[in-house]
């Protein structure tokens, strides 16, 4: 879908995957390649991934719960041998990983007309590391521990508007991920999204949504 540039009150984002490169994949790639081969790998990498998302769906508990339960049973279903201390690395490592290249020009030129917000699915002494990577400003940084609730949870959105004091006509929301923030924000009544395709979904059209290939495509969006 293709929209005129628009002017919205803030520009929502996504932390993990669309804007911090998020590479998960590869610390599990360092912790089992000796116990898996190229195919077997693949497939760990599918499962985590699917369990990860599995963990955040109920009740909200704590990311590290969640990556070492998601891990747990990923192993389990491998067949692979599961050590708690490999799940608390993979933990670790998530504040020290910073942004995709294309980020922080982006971010910085349409932070100078328009306040940025971050709503991630992050734990509150997580988030600020990967933020202050990104080289711009963000007038508000919401976390799924202050929301109580994950996305792609409605409730995670509605804690972000409550906390703006806005709705969803005013909020232009980017994600690379439809099902943990696109289609909930198509639920949710925001018109104006964008699907930063790298790669990790393919395209949905039906949810409505401007496609850029990465951050630098975001100022042409909004008319800059």
């Amino acid at each position: 879908m293709q929209m005129a540039a628009i002017r919205p009150k803030y520009i929502t984002f996504d932390c993990y995957g669309t804007l911090t490169n998020f590479q998960i994949a590869d610390v599990a790639r360092e912790l089992y390649a000796s116990r898996l081969d190229d195919a077997q790998m693949q497939k760990f990498i599918e499962d985590f991934t699917a369990y990860r998302r599995d963990e955040i769906l109920g009740d909200w508990k704590p990311y590290g719960q969640v990556i070492h339960n998601a891990l747990e049973r990923t192993c389990k279903l491998n067949g692979v041998a599961f050590r708690p201390e490999d799940g608390k690395l993979c933990y670790e490592r998530v504040p020290t990983w910073g942004p995709h290249p294309d980020v922080p020009a982006g971010l910085a030129k349409v932070a100078k007309e328009f306040p940025l917000v971050i709503l991630s699915n992050a734990s509150n002494s997580q988030i600020m590391s990967n933020v202050e990577k990104l080289g711009a400003p963000f007038h508000a940084v919401y976390t799924a521990e202050r929301a109580q609730a994950y996305k792609p949870r409605l409730k995670a959105f509605e804690y972000m508007f409550d906390m703006l004091g806005c709705g969803p006509e005013d909020v232009l929301h980017c994600s690379s991920s439809f099902r943990y923030d696109l289609m909930s924000a198509h639920d949710l009544r925001i018109k104006n999204k964008v699907w930063v395709n790298r790669g990790h979904e393919p395209a949905n059209p039906y949810y409505g949504y401007v496609e850029i290939a990465d951050i630098s495509g975001l100022p042409g969006v909004v008319g800059l």
